[in-house]
């Protein structure tokens, strides 16, 4: 792998797939010391519930130690420079793993440092909850190929990383946004590049009934991102009700389709209770494979190949 990891475009399509074997193997035998001895700084500048937890409790599982920082206690907000503070939190850690407002700030982070970055969500991308949402959909039906998903709302870094996961493992995805809400011009370029190699759709429309039929998989996120709340009035106007998951809507998918939201959701806003609540829901899988999938991440990217054959069978 690239020694960083901040959108999908950093990883290979055989690497994603080592990391699901090794998230398998680790869902089964979550305790091991691949990570002993080895320090990690969260670097948080926004909220997060499942994020924050499930890397804190992965790295302490392998053995290693986690340390979160308040973005919005250190330096950085009085006038120090990202690269300043990054060079100093290197001299102290094996990696960090960062959530903040501005992808372009997270890439001059990675380029002042020799050590690992992860992102843990960026204005751009969010691709730690794709790669579980992958892992999650490789769970349920065993293969991408052949396989849609269908995301319904705001074009954001949630919809941007969709774009590249799904095209780089080979699955259809339309998007369906209002006009205005589009997900990245360069993203949708970059993940219909990728098709050129796996074969796979990608469609960007407004309208929700198309994009769902024959789904497999419908998947939205809230209408309001962080950052953005200053426009929910306006948001909620233009989202509601047409670009809400509904049961009616959801009929319109195949008859195996399955709901999926990255959490925290709101109800009666872009979801339904009856559809985030209903039998056929999985966003609590979703929740769970955030921690064996970004463990398996960790080892891929931390833990040198020939220390992994010595220790493990995997």
């Amino acid at each position: 792998m690239k020694k960083d990891f901040l959108t999908f475009d950093d990883i290979k399509r055989e690497e994603i797939f080592d990391i699901f074997k090794i998230a398998e193997k680790l869902k089964k035998r979550p305790y091991n010391n691949w990570l002993q001895n080895k320090n990690f700084i969260l670097l948080f500048f926004k909220h997060s519930t499942r994020t924050r937890t499930s890397f804190e409790i992965g790295i302490e599982q392998m053995g290693g130690k986690a340390y979160f920082v308040d973005g919005k206690k250190t330096q950085l907000v009085r006038g120090e420079t990202p690269e300043d503070m990054a060079n100093t939190l290197e001299r102290y850690t094996d990696g960090m793993i960062i959530r903040l407002f501005s992808h372009k700030t997270l890439e001059r982070i990675a380029r002042a440092l020799d050590k690992p970055v992860i992102n843990a969500l960026s204005d751009l991308a969010h691709p730690c909850q794709i790669l579980s949402d992958l892992f999650t959909i490789k769970e349920k039906f065993g293969k991408f190929s052949g396989l849609k998903l269908a995301y319904i709302g705001d074009g954001n870094n949630v919809c941007n990383s969709l774009l590249l996961g799904c095209s780089k493992v080979g699955m259809d995805i339309s998007v369906a946004c209002p006009k205005g809400f589009e997900p990245n011009e360069n993203i949708v370029k970059l993940a219909r590049d990728y098709t050129k190699v796996t074969k796979s759709k990608v469609v960007i429309e407004t309208e929700p009934k198309s994009a769902v039929k024959d789904a497999n998989i419908i998947y939205n996120d809230t209408f309001v991102s962080m950052g953005d709340e200053k426009e929910k009035t306006k948001r909620l106007k233009i989202f509601i009700p047409k670009y809400q998951v509904t049961n009616k809507l959801f009929k319109l998918a195949a008859s195996n389709a399955v709901y999926m939201h990255c959490l925290p959701a709101h109800r009666g806003e872009e979801v339904k209770p009856e559809v985030i609540d209903g039998p056929r829901s999985i966003v609590f899988d979703q929740a769970e494979n955030r921690l064996h999938a970004q463990k398996a991440l960790l080892t891929k990217m931390i833990v040198p190949r020939h220390e992994l054959l010595f220790n493990t069978r995997l």
